[in-house]
Formats: C-alpha cells, structure tokens, sequence
C-alpha cells in the first residue's frame, strides 16, 4: 500500500458518498471531491491522511486529525435532536383530520338533500379526481429529491421557478389561514346550537358565534405554538373520537328510532326514502349543481398537510405518497357512506312536532313522502317553514346516530383538529418564502425558534387572518373563497409535474412509480375550469392577484437559481457527445449506443479524423446516419495525430450551449498490434448498415453498475438515461459500490485483483522498459525511441488500481490499455467505462 500512497501516478480517487450530492449540509459537515485538474497532477510527495483522502475519513479519523480544542466534544454539547413524525402520525391521520372537517357533519346532508344522492356521489368522487391527480404529481415531486419544510410552495417554487412559485406561496398561505377560520366558525356554530338548545346566549347567534371563534382559536394557537410534539398529541386525541364518533353515527343508522326522532324526519332505512332522495331538489341563492361543489370542495382540501410540515417528517418521499394516498382512499369511502346513508333514512322536510303524527288511515291533504309513515308535515313544507329534515337541519348526522351528542364530540374533534391543523401548515409555508427573501417586508415571518425552528410569528399573522374572517361568520361565504384559492394551488402543482416530466430533464427522475404526467394534466385542467365554474368572479381576481405578483417578481428579478423545469438544463445537465467514430458506418454500436442516451435529448457529434480532408466523406457518413435515424452531426478534421486531432475538435465542435461535455472512444481490441503514432486515422472505407444489438429491445435484463469511483455521478446517469428509451425501458440497474476505501484493501479485493494479473503482465510484457535492470540508462533516455513504453514505477504504480484510471497526461498509453483490457476481461458484452469530470451531474436534493 505504500506504493499506492507514495505513487507517481495516485489518483486519490474516493468512493462515492452521500455528502458531495447533499448540497445544503452545513459548511463544516460538507466534503470536497478532488478536481480533475487534481487528479491528473503529478505529485512528489505523499499526501496527510486527511488530504489524500480528499475528506473521506471517518468521524473518528477527523477527530483524531483535529488539533487539540477542535474536536467535536470541545465545540460544547450538541442541540437536542428535533421532533420527526412517520407516515401514519406525520401524514395520514393528520390529513384524515383535515379531511374530516365541519363539511362532514354540518353540510354534507344539506349537500345530500340539495343534490340527490347520485349527484352528491359524482361532486364526491369529481373532488377525489382532481385530489388524487395532485396526490400523485405531490408525491413524483416528493420522490425526485428532498422536499424541506415549507411543502407546497417549495415543491411549485423549486419546479416552476420563483416566479409562479412566490406568488401561489403567498395565496396558498392565505387560503391556509382562511381554512383556520372556516373550521372555527363550524366548531363555534356547533357550540351555539347546543347554547341555544338549552337556552343559554351571551349577545345573539352571529356574536355569539364570533366571541366562541376567537376563543378557539386562540385555544388552538396556544397548543400550536407548544410545538408539533403538541399538536400531534392533540390531534390523535380527536381521531379517536371521531373513530367513536362515526360508530355511533352508523349504530344509530340500523336501530329503531323514537317517535321524536321521526318527528324530525329520521325513519331509518326505506327504498321510498332512498329513491326520492336519489335525485335533486334545488333550493335557495345555492340551489346549483357548481354552487353545491364550490361548498363541498374545501372539504378534501386536507390532503396538502403532510406537503406541507415535510421538514418535520423522518422520510418525506416515503410518508407522503403513502399517507396521503391512504388518507384519500378512506376519507372519501367516508363521505360516501354518509351521503347514502343519510338519504337513505331521513326525509328532506319535517316539522318537529309530534303532534303531527296522524292517528287515522287517511292521507288526504297530505304532502309528501313522510304520510306513508304516518306523518303529515304539508304545512311547513308548503310554507318552507319547516326546521328539520335533509334540506333544513345541519344536525341531520346526530339526529340519526344513537347518541346525539357523541356526533357533537365528533363535530368537535373534526373541526378542531382541521382548523389545528390548517393553524400549523399556514405559517410553515409563509415561513419557507419568507426564508426565500423574494417579497420586501416580510423577512422578519422568517425567523424560527427552538429545536424545530417555529414559526413563531408567522403563528401569529395566521392567527389574527384567522380572526379577521371568523367576524364573518358565513361558512358558505368563505367556502366559496377557499375552494379557488386551493384549486389554484393544486393547479400549479399539477402543471409542476406535468411540465417536468415533458421537458425529459436528466433531473426528474422521481421515485414514485403510480405518477402520469397526462393526469397531472387533466388534474391542472380540471382545476382551472372549476375556478370559473364556481364563481368566475372570485377566479379573475385570484389570477390578477397572481399576475401582479408574477409581474413584480419578473421587474426586481430576485438573484436565485433552484434550476427549474423551466431551466430543465440548467438543473441536471446532459451528457453532449463528441463520439469518435471516424467514419460512422465503421463503428455502428458506437453510433447506435451513444444515440441511445441522446436521441431528442442533447447533443451528439460524430467526429472523425483523417490525415488528409476529404469532402466526399461528410455527405456519405451524413447520408449513414439519416438512413439508420440517428440525431447526431457529423465533423471531420484534419491532424497528425489522433490525440491532436481530439484536442482541437473539442474546441472547435459544437456552438454555444450546445458544446460536446463528454468525449466518447470505442476501445481498440486489437491495440498490441497497432502503431501509436497514426492509430484511430480514418481512412473511410464504405460499410453498409450493420444491425447492432442496441438496435433490438433489451427485454428484460439488467444493466449492472459497478459505482467505484465518485466522480460526480456520471456512472449512475447514463445507465438511467437508457433505461428511459423504449428499448431499454424494462431492464432494471443493479449498481455494486464500495462500501469505503479500506474494503479495497481486503484480501477478498486482492483475490479479485490476482485472477486478472496474468492478462495485465501478458499485456504489459512487450511495452516495458526495464529500466531498472539497465544501469547508467535514464527512464527519459530509453524513451527517446518508444515514448509509449512503462517504467518499472510506472508499472508498479497501476497494478492496484480497481477502477478506470485518470488518464494522466504524460501516462504511457501501453501501461493504460493494458489495464482497460484486465479491468473487462471476462465481462459480458456490451461494456462502458466512464470515467466523470468530478461535477455533479445527479440531482440528490429537489432544490
């Protein structure tokens, strides 16, 4: 090993760690990938632990290399971890309990008994469409990087650009804080009827209303600004009462009812009742088919929650697509059981009298459905007098349950826990783009406190929005204000998908399977129609809203690049082929495998160098390549050499941005018997087409990946580039890596090494110098006439190697082909060596 430390020809090659693709580590946690320009030096001298590791030590090694005072323990006691919530406490209760709102309980009965059975069913499931669309692009962002706190915004912000993202952040934010104030009004309408049930008021029912909605919110600010251990505790203490809650509202729905009951128009399961109920009966200002969903809407809005705390969850890329997905699936079988079971049981109009009840067997003068049940309820129902019934009673769920306040508990825990639950998402969100510093003014909502770094004033901006619109309170009223602000935002974030996945970036690569960018589309669409469909008003005014800060945001141009979709190129930069073909017809799998990565993609050039120009060669290879459909140009040049001739086609090839960043060579099988001096000249003899084996469906193989050296994830990017291609799409990448550097030292590494040794001494054998044998000769001396011939030290320095090699400049290129030929004998053909100019090229984090 002291030959590899001390060797003319160290590389100091790392293998790959997670730290040089986690961009946003601290400053003193980050480590540094040596150069190219560094790895092709010669050095003298052998290098500190430290510095020849390039940083790859272990935390020991580091703290054992530290001057004294320096070492962790000296820098005083670490900060306590924070709080990091799984997919079922961090993500699917939550969004069940923000899911789970006042519209359940309160209103949707009244949307049962307005839109019939059936129309509810298809307001329900076209909600869950559009929901489930956003679900899955959430989730593909989610798994294309890391996601930190501030969910939704940060998602649209770090897709679309700061542009779309900033001004949706500042919306979304908003309608979080009206969705506070939209369950608080629910919660304190739920409490006043109680109030009012027994008697009791302080002024009347509106400011009764309104005195009840501070107090609560100011309640729930409180457990929101105990921290997130808090508001979790609290809000699996409501789902266990809403569990409750709904088992006595489905008991109540199959046992006998009292007379009183029926009296208000619950009679329990009846055909008559279900089939009336099945089809519409339009009532009021709201009596519409779109009126009733813009009411509804706000109602399965919840699902962004766990979106939006994601700094505060272990694993986002997992808990997300999971929880949510779950969340949906078992809310919306919810809210179906309830809109059939409450049509199914209670009529839409009742008195509440009992008196009504008729004693005899006639019907005459009696008015509908309830007289085949015994009750005559014709004179509120002519005079739209009635109190009770599917159209007139928001208690329907508790009327029909077998404990009417149980339904109250869980009209409680519902409300509570979405307007808990809006109260913490609102100020994350602001929080991250006030962070982003793009607005003036409102960097002093940036600054966080504690272990979980709270938004402790954006806590309280949100609470006084909260308090502002719970004065109105109108649920209907804000309903229809929050359903265009949400359906904006799950807009935005369908066109963030969609438009991701268009642009074939390298850098959208999410891990999350079950996404399509065309229901991301449908999801973006559906969303924009609905905005005018519901009030067109309220929709001009969110785009304009949108357009002015779109607007400021284009005239300041904040200095920040997040690499957007937009910039699909800027994030992930492609491979741009120079391909040494020479003629292509002569290397065909070079063309065709080459052209598979860059088809439609980036850049590919196929170069080919000659001793003397001949311009009937350009029309003949340009006329190959349209015949085999391969996107690539076609470049000659003239030089001496083949390394000369490289040298100036890089620089000369390409225009702009679309330059060559990768050189491609094919590997010469028969190089023991080639000159050096005029091998890889063209001298463009005809082929016609050869079929290739890239030129066939691969099936379903696998591509295996052996990641040695970290060179900045080239090695990972081409595989997966090809296994974007029709072709390749089925086969799966199975990548081997070294777990750290001391494995290369293993005797099991050695055995490896020795199998091939034999090759490497054949191979080497007749371009050696000997030079140590020969005294009084110099290595510079026995040069003179073979400058491609390997000294002794030379030889000695290379044969531990257990990757691709850095080409150093002045390398013998015998000693180098030798070890690209060990380093593939055996393997099944085809076989790519790629070797990264230490960049990165993987996209680790979303931003």
């Amino acid at each position: 090993m002291e030959l590899r430390k001390t060797s003319l020809y160290s590389t100091i090659d790392m293998v790959p760690q997670m730290e040089h693709y986690a961009g946003t580590l601290p400053c003193e946690q980050a480590k540094s990938r040596p150069s190219l320009e560094a790895l092709r030096k010669t050095f003298e001298v052998s290098f500190p632990p430290f510095e020849r590791a390039g940083g790859n030590m272990t935390s020991d090694e580091r703290i054992s290399n530290m001057p004294d005072g320096e070492n962790e323990e000296s820098q005083g006691p670490s900060e306590e971890s924070p709080v990091r919530f799984g997919w079922i406490y961090g993500v699917k209760i939550p969004c069940m309990m923000n899911i789970w709102g006042v519209t359940l309980f309160l209103q949707l009965t009244w949307i049962t008994s307005q839109a019939g059975i059936v129309l509810t069913v298809i307001i329900i499931l076209m909600s869950v469409t559009v929901t489930t669309a956003t679900a899955l692009s959430i989730s593909a962002i989610a798994t294309n990087g890391r996601v930190v706190s501030g969910g939704t915004y940060f998602m649209i912000s770090r897709s679309l650009g700061p542009e779309l993202g900033a001004s949706i952040g500042l919306i979304f934010s908003f309608a979080n804080a009206l969705s506070v104030a939209l369950n608080t009004v629910g919660f304190a309408q739920v409490v006043c009827d109680l109030m009012q049930s027994f008697n009791v008021h302080m002024v009347d029912y509106t400011n009764d209303m309104r005195i009840v909605g501070v107090i609560t919110v100011t309640a729930l600010l409180g457990i929101s600004l105990a921290g997130m251990e808090w508001e979790t505790k609290a809000q699996i203490l409501f789902f266990l009462v809403l569990m409750v809650s709904f088992a006595n509202y489905f008991v109540g729905t199959i046992i006998p009812h009292s007379v009183e009951k029926q009296g208000r128009g619950v009679f329990g399961y009846r055909s008559d009742i279900f089939i009336e109920n099945l089809t519409p009966n339009w009532r009021g200002p709201t009596g519409s088919f779109f009126a009733q969903f813009s009411i509804f809407f706000p109602a399965v809005t919840g699902i962004l929650y766990g979106a939006n705390i994601t700094g505060d969850l272990k694993d986002p890329s997992s808990a997300i697509p999971k929880g949510t997905l779950m969340a949906i699936f078992w809310t919306t079988l919810s809210y179906i059981m309830v809109a059939v079971t409450s049509g199914a049981c209670v009529v839409r109009d009742a008195s509440g009298n009992t008196s009504d009840i008729m004693t005899g067997n006639s019907t005459d003068g009696c008015v509908g459905l309830a007289c085949k049940y015994g009750w005559n309820f014709t004179q509120c129902t002519e005079s739209q007098s009635c109190q009770y019934g599917l159209a007139n009673n928001v208690q329907v769920m508790a009327e029909l349950s077998g404990f009417y306040y149980l339904i109250t508990a869980g009209v409680f825990a519902a409300s509570l826990s979405s307007a808990l639950g809006y109260l913490v998402s609102a100020p994350k969100i602001f929080q991250c783009l006030c962070k982003d510093n793009i607005y003036p003014y409102i960097g002093v909502f940036a600054k966080g406190y504690g272990k979980n770094d709270e938004p402790l004033r954006a806590y309280l901006l949100t609470y006084f929005i909260a308090i502002a619109f719970i004065l109105i309170a109108e649920l209907n009223t804000i309903s229809a204000i929050i359903s265009n602000f949400f359906l904006c935002s799950f807009g935005l974030i369908n066109i963030s998908c969609f438009h991701a996945a268009i642009t074939n970036s390298p850098g959208w690569r999410p891990s999350f399977p079950y996404y399509n960018k065309w229901i991301a589309l449908y999801g973006a669409v559906v969303c924009v129609v609905l905005m005018f469909f519901f009030t067109w008003w309220t929709a001009l005014i969110t785009f304009g809203v949108i357009a002015v800060l779109f607007g400021y945001i284009i005239y300041k141009k904040p200095k920040i690049n997040w690499g957007s979709s937009v910039q699909a190129r800027a994030k992930t930069p492609s491979p741009q082929c120079l391909v040494m073909t020479g003629p292509p017809n002569q290397r065909p799998a070079l063309v065709d495998f080459v052209g598979a990565f860059t088809k439609n993609a980036s850049l590919m050039i196929c170069g080919d160098i000659m001793m003397v120009s001949q311009p009937d060669a350009t029309d003949q290879s340009v006329k190959w390549l349209n015949k085999r459909k391969a996107c690539s140009f076609y470049t000659q040049f003239t030089a001496n050499t083949l390394r000369e001739g490289v040298r100036y086609l890089l620089q000369a090839s390409g225009l702009g941005k679309l330059k060559p960043n990768t050189l491609v060579l094919g590997f010469k099988s028969n190089w023991r018997e080639s000159s050096p001096e005029t091998d890889g000249i063209s001298d463009n003899s005809h082929r016609d087409q050869i079929k290739t084996v890239f030129q066939t469906a691969q099936g379903k193989k696998t591509i295996d990946v052996y990641w040695i050296a970290d060179d900045g994830g080239l090695t990972l990017l081409v595989p997966y580039l090809l296994t974007r291609r029709k072709r390749w799409h089925s086969c799966k990448i199975r990548v081997f890596i070294v777990e750290n550097e001391q494995d290369i030292e293993e005797p099991d590494m050695y055995l490896v090494l020795l199998c091939s040794m034999d090759r490497f001494l054949d191979s080497v054998a007749p371009f050696r110098l000997h030079d140590e044998q020969q005294e009084g000769v110099s290595v510079q001396e026995l040069r003179q006439k073979d400058p491609w011939k390997i000294s002794d030290k030379e030889f000695e320095a290379l044969r531990l190697k257990v990757s691709l090699p850095v080409p150093h400049s002045d390398c013998p290129s015998a000693l180098y082909m030798a070890w690209l030929d060990t380093l593939t004998c055996g393997l099944h053909c085809p076989v790519v060596l790629i070797r990264g100019n230490q960049e990165n090229v993987l996209t680790f984090y979303l931003q």
